[in-house]
């Protein structure tokens, strides 16, 4: 089950709640997340018992983000072993939770290897379960370690297309602290510019139909004391026209093995204007994003959300304006058909570079993709 845990406002900036926690108390085990549905009215946490719940916090996108997603599956794991759930099957559910985040199943699969290596070896139940909760920390601190290195290697870069510093970033969707185990992806590399005094102005598009970069990344962008400006997601080609973008900076759910990248849907276009615009287009995500067993853009699986995510306007977990919890405001005539993917896929030709752990990759090629996965591989081996 899933419950509201502990709730503060945000109009006092409070520190901001971990993303995800894992937590033991008296009643036993459980993964604690801070609920993205109700920012940025408040910050709320979920108390998720089962995988069941934890499912259901994924698909309704109470958790969410390429990275965070495969924190979440392998604590999802370690969760239904500790409570004596059957983990093949939990890590079927989880896995399968959202088609399009790869993370969310490399997750899954390194929690789930390493207890059942620790089943082979002979390990009690409990034994089992602490190898699946130690490798689910272990994906955790090598998050937020790859959150790090992307965020220096994306600001090297950027210092080097755009020389003198005065950045002004269009970025879009939510990609930082609430996506990673550390401060994010593409957004990391933004707070690293305003770190360093050499962001002038972030552009965020507010994401359309579920408001990401409304609700979350223009709240994360506030809490770091950025200057920032809102804008409706059909907006940015007046800003690409006006000359007012120097560079976009983007996330990745999945890059196939020829270097396309499955992000929010609305990114195709951004990375459509900013080539017609002569602006480097850069996308920001850790390599356990990209799947070489996905050969090209077409081979990815696009998730198809809800249709009445579209056609009605959906109120924060909090009443607002007399709309009922959680409930929708119709905006289109009832019975209109929507359609509703949650990604498109922007071409390895439109793309200036990736940003990894491991270093920029450009031009963006199938055996850079391929040499970037190699040498992560032989890091870990290390």
């Amino acid at each position: 089950m899933a419950d509201q845990y502990a709730h503060t406002s945000v109009g006092a900036e409070p520190p901001m709640l971990p993303s995800l926690r894992w937590d033991e108390p008296p009643e036993g085990p459980v993964l604690v997340l801070l609920d993205q549905t109700r920012l940025p009215v408040e910050e709320a946490e979920l108390v998720c018992t089962d995988v069941p719940a934890l499912v259901v916090a994924i698909r309704t996108l109470a958790v969410r983000g390429a990275p965070l997603l495969g924190i979440a599956g392998a604590y999802g794991v370690a969760l239904a072993a500790a409570r004596g759930f059957d983990v093949e099957d939990a890590a079927e559910q989880l896995a399968g939770a959202r088609p399009t985040a790869v993370n969310l199943g490399y997750g899954v699969r390194r929690a789930r290897d390493a207890y059942r290596a620790a089943v082979d070896r002979g390990a009690d139940p409990m034994e089992a379960a602490a190898a699946a909760l130690t490798e689910a920390k272990l994906l955790h601190r090598e998050d937020a370690q790859a959150s790090a290195e992307m965020a220096a290697f994306g600001l090297a870069l950027l210092d080097e297309l755009l020389p003198g510093g005065g950045h002004r970033i269009l970025t879009h969707c939510n990609t930082g602290a609430l996506v990673s185990g550390g401060e994010g992806t593409a957004f990391a590399v933004v707070r690293s510019a305003h770190r360093a005094g050499r962001l002038r102005r972030l552009w965020v598009d507010e994401t359309r139909p579920l408001l990401q970069g409304a609700r979350l990344t223009a709240y994360e962008a506030a809490r770091n004391g950025m200057a920032y400006t809102l804008l409706t997601d059909n907006a940015a080609g007046s800003l690409f026209a006006a000359g007012e973008v120097d560079a976009v900076l983007i996330g990745a759910d999945r890059i196939a093995a020829d270097g396309s990248v499955a992000n929010k849907v609305g990114s195709y276009p951004l990375a459509v204007l900013a080539k017609y615009h002569h602006v480097p287009f850069i996308v920001v995500a850790p390599t356990t994003t990209i799947d070489l067993e996905t050969a090209d853009g077409a081979s990815i699986e696009v998730e198809q959300r809800p249709g009445q995510e579209v056609t009605e306007v959906t109120a924060p977990q909090v009443v607002v304006a007399g709309v009922e919890s959680g409930g929708g405001m119709p905006v289109a005539p009832l019975g209109t058909q929507a359609f509703n993917p949650a990604f498109d896929v922007t071409p390895p030709e439109l793309v200036t570079a990736i940003v990894t752990e491991r270093g920029a990759l450009s031009p963006v090629t199938g055996e850079g993709i391929a040499e970037l996965c190699a040498r992560a591989r032989q890091a870990g081996a290390g």
